[in-house]
């Protein structure tokens, strides 16, 4: 083949290796064009997420001055009214000054290095805390002597050295007999058959359960058991068979509910009298009851409370475990005077209502900033410190004993002015919080309470937050995860007039048992008011042991 030949044939195949790169860089470009088209989509589906985002944050912003509006209506108004009387707070966009900020800044790092101060010294103070006795405690004394020392003529006593120990005897149950004397007249001995007139026997005296077994102590007992102590029947039942008796479950519940009964119109009576208080403080609670159609579970049912706030008596309300708006109107639908609630929305229904002043609990608003102190801390520690400041104020006002006109001279002096303070710190905050936030929701949730929270300046009897009956109602708790549930609805009624009476003791300053055992001897009898026999009004028979 001559050398022009094979040049060609040399430049065929490099033509066709270059037609197959050709062809590689074709395929390459379309997919490179693909990729740039999917990279283009993926761009602009972005952006759209963008905007979308951006829409979601004007909306969220825009529903902030919606509920703005909707809780304080029209916003023409720059601050809380100066006459803290008038109290229509409405609220306002301004921006805290760099002064207040730095200000605000600095009392933010106290606080968190005076928190660690705290913790430090709580965790190195670990003291003793000796029991305290009772001074009526009766003492018995065991004499010890040294042996061979005491009939030794060689020896003399020159003192003695005293140790206490505590110690406790079981109790004991006994049979408690009543003996009545039967008499007949001289003259009607010899007749065969004498007149049913000529005997003569005292009466036997009432008792609350009649011809019942069980005595005022044994029922006192029982019920203290159970709603003191959080004791289930069959702990108790267990505890009497260990001192000498046997009762059975329907025994027990039959005497139970059988006092539960008659101690019902001295429950009514309490509520009567709370209800005429001027200033009440109202709360629910959870208590598990079982269903009737499925009785191997419970439901999570509600009892309410209303505490007077100034006497502190308390009464316990169930209405078939509901907790709406039909079970509060029936509470506090007819009532006059203050009311002091946390923030659930059946209570908003009563702002306004002629005859009603409601009240707000800043102890739940410092809660909810404290649940986002881990997502917000620094908005939610600036609110704490503004909080803080109106229980410093509270602590001081305790401390110096003042009475109620010298409180709301204060309050409208001092708190008030921080309470401005705050509504300006939170409108500032609003505009920055991270939109469905614990932070957002805090600040939504104190925005619709704040006229609420403002109130308790008018009065100097009024609380700073619903504490007092918060305390009422825990025993409703212990019991909850002691006896753990009411057996129906029935079960719940009772316990509900068992938990009013025993904290309105306590509120009293009354020991139960003896006012209970007192009780359960003089209601059948009792022909007077039940008012005489409430806690705050009770007083022993004189002569009496107890």
């Amino acid at each position: 083949m001559s050398e022009k030949d094979l040049e060609i044939q040399r430049l065929r195949e490099e033509l066709a290796v270059l037609s197959a790169k050709n062809e590689n860089l074709v395929a390459e470009q379309a997919r490179l064009l693909a990729e740039k088209a999917r990279l283009v989509a993926e761009r602009e589906k972005l952006q759209a997420n963008a905007e979308e985002m951006q829409e979601v944050i004007k909306s969220l912003r825009a529903q902030m001055a919606w509920f703005r509006k909707k809780f304080f209506g029209s916003m023409s108004e720059k601050h809380l009214p100066l006459d803290p009387n008038v109290l229509e707070p409405t609220l306002f966009d301004q921006s805290l000054s760099e002064e207040e900020q730095a200000k605000l800044d600095a009392e933010v790092k106290k606080m968190e290095e005076d928190n660690a101060k705290t913790i430090e010294v709580k965790a190195h103070r670990r003291e003793v805390r000796k029991p305290v006795l009772a001074n009526n405690l009766p003492i018995e004394e065991t004499h010890i002597y040294p042996e061979g020392v005491k009939d030794n003529p060689d020896y003399v006593e020159i003192g003695v050295e005293n140790t206490d120990t505590l110690a406790i005897r079981p109790a004991q149950m006994y049979i408690k007999r009543t003996v009545r004397h039967k008499f007949v007249l001289k003259s009607k001995l010899q007749i065969e058959n004498p007149d049913r007139n000529a005997f003569v026997i005292a009466p036997l005296p009432e008792t609350i359960i009649p011809k019942g077994m069980a005595s005022g102590s044994l029922l006192a007992d029982i019920l203290i058991n159970k709603y003191l102590y959080h004791l289930p029947f069959y702990r108790q039942i267990q505890k009497y068979k260990e001192l000498g008796v046997v009762l059975n479950d329907a025994t027990v519940g039959d005497w139970f509910a059988a006092v539960c009964t008659k101690l019902r119109p001295l429950y009514d009576a309490l509520r009567a009298e709370i209800m005429r208080s001027d200033y009440i403080q109202v709360d629910e609670s959870t208590i598990p009851v079982m269903k009737e159609e499925k009785p191997h579970k419970a439901a999570k049912e509600y009892m309410w409370a209303v505490r007077d706030a100034v006497g502190g008596a308390v009464y316990f309300h169930y209405d078939k475990g509901s907790r709406g708006g039909d079970t509060a109107r029936k509470l506090i639908g007819g009532y006059k005077g203050a009311v002091q609630t946390d923030g659930y929305e059946v209570y908003t229904s009563f702002e306004g209502t002629p005859g009603k002043l409601m009240l707000g609990c800043w102890a739940h608003v410092r809660r909810k900033f404290a649940e986002a102190l881990d997502e917000d801390r620094k908005h939610a520690s600036e609110a704490i410190i503004y909080i803080s400041k109106l229980y410093k104020i509270e602590e001081e006002i305790r401390e110096a004993e003042l009475d109620y006109d010298a409180i709301k001279e204060r309050r409208q002096k001092e708190s008030y002015p921080i309470i401005q303070d705050f509504e300006k710190w939170m409108n500032s905050a609003a505009d920055v919080v991270v939109p469905k936030t614990k932070m957002a929701g805090a600040l939504v949730y104190t925005f619709a309470l704040l006229p609420r929270l403002s109130r308790y300046v008018l009065d100097g009897r009024y609380n700073i937050d619903n504490n007092g009956i918060e305390n009422a109602i825990r025993p409703l708790a212990l019991g909850r995860k002691n006896f753990l549930f009411a057996g129906n609805h029935e079960a719940a009624v009772r316990a509900a007039i068992m938990y009013s009476l025993f904290a309105s003791c306590k509120a009293a300053g009354v020991d139960i048992r003896t006012w209970l055992e007192d009780i359960l001897v003089r209601l059948p009898g009792h022909s007077n008011n039940l008012s005489d026999l409430l806690p705050a009004n009770w007083k022993p028979l004189p002569g009496s042991t107890r």
